[in-house]
């Protein structure tokens, strides 16, 4: 059986190529989640939990921007899921270690290892599965939500002058091993 390998110029850079538009609505969501690791290093942990909530924002912008003005591509797709992973995977994981999670030790940062882990396994299924599956349904709960729903706990905490201190043993860890675990789940989330 001979398989037909295509060689088309247009492939290297995606189906269509590069688009500017709605990859910088990527770009500005990646860095939106980098903005957030080095807030949380200033210690800044309102600033982190907002920047991933704009960082959802971006996120949601750049595939409607690149369905409305027929700009989708590979690369669009692929760069989109790389950004994810900063700023839903990386950002929330190191932001909760810093802000909760530091007073554990070893423990602390593979509970964020884990759920850095997972939400780069949960985006690498949704590639793969992305021509196949069902499009009204997610499978598993998406990266995006879970790290809002962990940037909100920080924000609201914050905003009541809560320490991540504080509450690290009663709820931190056992809410990022869910999140974390829900991302394998084959639960469907509806859109």
């Amino acid at each position: 059986m001979k398989i037909k390998i295509k060689n088309n110029k247009k492939d290297i850079l995606g189906k269509k190529g590069f688009y500017l538009l709605p990859n910088i609505f990527t770009t500005a969501s990646l860095f939106a989640g980098f903005y957030a690791i080095v807030q949380a290093m200033n210690g800044a942990f309102d600033h982190s939990a907002i920047a991933i909530f704009i960082a959802l924002i971006l996120d949601g912008l750049d595939g409607r921007v690149a369905r409305l003005t027929n700009t989708e591509s590979n690369f669009g797709a692929e760069y989109d899921s790389l950004s994810d992973m900063v700023s839903f995977g990386a950002a929330p994981a190191l932001v909760i270690y810093v802000w909760a999670l530091n007073p554990l030790g070893k423990f602390g940062w593979i509970i964020a290892f884990i759920y850095c882990a997972c939400a780069a396994f949960r985006l690498a299924r949704f590639n793969v599965k992305l021509d196949i599956e069902n499009k009204k349904y997610f499978s598993g709960l998406p990266s995006p939500a879970a790290a809002t729903l962990l940037a909100s706990f920080i924000w609201i905490s914050f905003d009541n002058g809560i320490n991540g201190n504080d509450i690290f043993f009663r709820f931190f860890p056992d809410a990022m091993v869910c999140c974390s675990f829900n991302f394998f789940f084959c639960i469907s989330y509806g859109v």
